[in-house]
C-alpha cells in the first residue's frame, strides 16, 4: 500500500492539471449510504410497496408525489453529513491550482462544503429545489421540513433539482465534464464502480497520461489505468495532501 500512495503522490506533484471524477464511494465515508453494495438503498428492504429506483423515477413523482416525497425525505436528505478526507483532500488540491474540476455523481453538496469551487454535478443537487410553477428557489431544510408535498406560495409543487430515472442528464454539465476530462493530463476516478451510466463513459474520453483507479472494489476499466488502488478513498487521498 505504501508503494501505491508514493505513485500516485508522484503522479500529483508531477501534473498540474488534475481533474477528479467520483461516484457515491466518496460520501458513504461521511455515513450517506451508496445504492448498490450489500448495505445500499437498492439492497434495503422495502416498506412501500415499491422499489427505490421506481420510487426515484420521474413517472413516480408526477403520479405519487406524496410517496415520493415521503421516501425522499427519509432516504436522501442527509443534511447533517460533513465532508470527509476525500472532499478535503479535493479542495485543497484545488487550492494549490493542480485540481481543475470535481466531476461527480452525488447530489449532496459535500465537495463544496468541503471547499471546492468547481464542481461539476452530473446528477444535481438536494440543496436545489424550484417551484415547477413560478421557478421560485428553495433550499434542502425547507424541503426537509415541508409536511406532505412541499408547495410554494403560489400553489406551485416544488421538484428537487435531481436526475430521477427517465430524466437525461444536463446538456450543459455533460459537455463540461468531457471538456475537462478531455483536456486533463491526469484523471483520478474515485468511489465508483462506473456501472451508472451514461456518466461511466465519460472517462473513455481521457486522452491524457495517467489515469488512477481509487475504488474498494474493482472496475472494467482497471486495465487501462496507470494505477489501481483498492481501498478506501478518504484514507488514500488523506496521505496526499
Amino acid at each position: 500500500m505504501d508503494k501505491l500512495i508514493a505513485n500516485l503522490k508522484n503522479i500529483i506533484k508531477n501534473s498540474d492539471n488534475i481533474v477528479f471524477f467520483g461516484g457515491a464511494g466518496v460520501s458513504t465515508e461521511s455515513n450517506i449510504p451508496d445504492f448498490r453494495s450489500e448495505k445500499g438503498l437498492y439492497n434495503a428492504v422495502s416498506n412501500y410497496g415499491y422499489s427505490p429506483e421506481e420510487m426515484l423515477s420521474r413517472t413516480f413523482f408526477e403520479n405519487h408525489t406524496e410517496t415520493f416525497y415521503k421516501y425522499y425525505k427519509e432516504n436522501m436528505l442527509y443534511l447533517d453529513a460533513m465532508p470527509n478526507y476525500a472532499h478535503l483532500a479535493l479542495a485543497k488540491l484545488e487550492d494549490i491550482e493542480k485540481l481543475k474540476a470535481v466531476i461527480t455523481q452525488n447530489i449532496d453538496g459535500l465537495h463544496q462544503q468541503a471547499g471546492s469551487k468547481n464542481v461539476i454535478e452530473l446528477h444535481g443537487s438536494v440543496h436545489r429545489n424550484y417551484c415547477r410553477k413560478c421557478k421560485k428557489y428553495f433550499d434542502a431544510n425547507f424541503i426537509k421540513n415541508s409536511n406532505g408535498v412541499p408547495r410554494c406560495e403560489c400553489g406551485g409543487i416544488i421538484k428537487p433539482d435531481v436526475v430521477l430515472y427517465e430524466e437525461s442528464l444536463n446538456y450543459n454539465n455533460i459537455e463540461k465534464a468531457i471538456g475537462y476530462i478531455e483536456r486533463a493530463e491526469t484523471l483520478i476516478v474515485g468511489g465508483t464502480s462506473l456501472a451508472v451510466y451514461p456518466a461511466a463513459s465519460f472517462i473513455n474520453y481521457f486522452k491524457g497520461q495517467d489515469l488512477v483507479l481509487i475504488n474498494k472494489s474493482p472496475t472494467a476499466y482497471d486495465k487501462t489505468a496507470t494505477l489501481v488502488i483498492n481501498d478506501s478513498i478518504g484514507k488514500v487521498l488523506k496521505e496526499i495532501v
